[in-house]
C-alpha cells in the first residue's frame, strides 16, 4: 500500500522574501542556469516545485506545447500565479498551475516529454520517492532537466553537516548535503552532467539532463 503524501509545506514569510533574497544573493548566477534548464524544455512539460514562478521568464515558449507547473506550498503558488498573470495571453494559455507535492504527482504514467526542476530536490521531504515519481510520469526517453546544489566533500562537508539543522529550519527544509546525482541514477535515470558550478560557499551545484532509460 502506498503511503500518504507528506503534508503540504506552508512558509508564508519565506515565500514573501524568497524572490528578494534570491535576487540579491545569486539570481545573476542563477539566470543563465535557468535559461539552460527551462530554456531547453519542449513538448509536454512538467515543472516540479515551481516555487514563485522564477523559471517562467526563461522558457522558450514556442517549443513548449503545454506546461503544468506544480508547487506544494500555497504561499509560493500564489506568487507564481501573479507571475503567470504578467505573461502574454498566448503564453498563459499554455500554462496550468497545480498544488501538488513532488512525492505524489497526480498524473498518469508516461504523461510528459520533459520535466524541469531547479533547486527543488534539495528541499523535498523524500528525495527517492520524488525521483521515482519523476521517472514514472516521464515518457520513455523523456528527460528531467535540472539544477541542484549538493553535498560537498572534505572540510566543507563537515561544515554542511554541522549547520544543517539550523539552516534547514531557516531555509524551509532545504538540505545542504544531499547526494542527488547518486539518487538520480538509483531511480533509473541516465545522468549527463553538463555543468558543475558553485552557487556560493557551501553550495556546490550541478546542471544536468537525466534521461529515462
Amino acid at each position: 500500500m502506498t503511503s500518504a503524501p507528506p503534508p503540504a509545506p506552508r512558509h508564508r514569510w519565506y515565500a514573501a522574501v524568497y524572490d528578494a533574497v534570491i535576487s540579491k544573493g545569486g539570481e545573476k548566477k542563477l539566470a543563465p542556469i535557468r535559461a539552460q534548464v527551462a530554456g531547453g524544455a519542449s513538448g509536454q512539460v512538467l515543472e516540479v516545485g515551481c516555487g514563485t514562478g522564477a523559471n517562467f521568464a526563461f522558457y522558450d515558449w514556442p517549443k513548449v506545447d503545454a506546461l503544468v507547473a506544480t508547487e506544494p506550498d500555497p504561499f509560493m503558488l500564489a506568487r507564481a500565479e501573479a507571475k503567470l498573470r504578467a505573461l502574454e495571453p498566448a503564453v498563459r494559455s499554455k500554462v496550468r498551475l497545480l498544488e501538488a507535492p513532488a512525492e505524489a504527482l497526480p498524473f498518469e504514467d508516461a504523461s510528459f516529454d520533459c520535466l524541469v526542476a531547479t533547486l527543488v530536490y534539495c528541499t523535498v521531504s523524500d528525495l527517492n520517492r520524488s525521483l521515482a515519481e519523476a521517472h514514472r510520469v516521464l515518457k520513455p526517453g523523456g528527460t528531467l532537466r535540472l539544477a541542484e546544489h549538493v553535498a560537498s566533500t572534505g572540510f566543507e562537508a563537515s561544515v554542511q553537516r554541522v549547520i544543517q539543522p539550523v539552516y534547514g529550519w531557516f531555509a524551509a527544509g532545504c538540505s545542504l548535503n544531499r547526494h542527488t546525482e547518486d539518487a538520480l541514477r538509483s531511480a533509473g535515470f541516465k545522468l549527463d552532467v553538463t555543468q558543475r558550478t558553485s552557487l556560493g560557499p557551501l553550495y556546490p551545484a550541478f546542471v544536468g539532463v537525466a534521461t529515462k532509460s
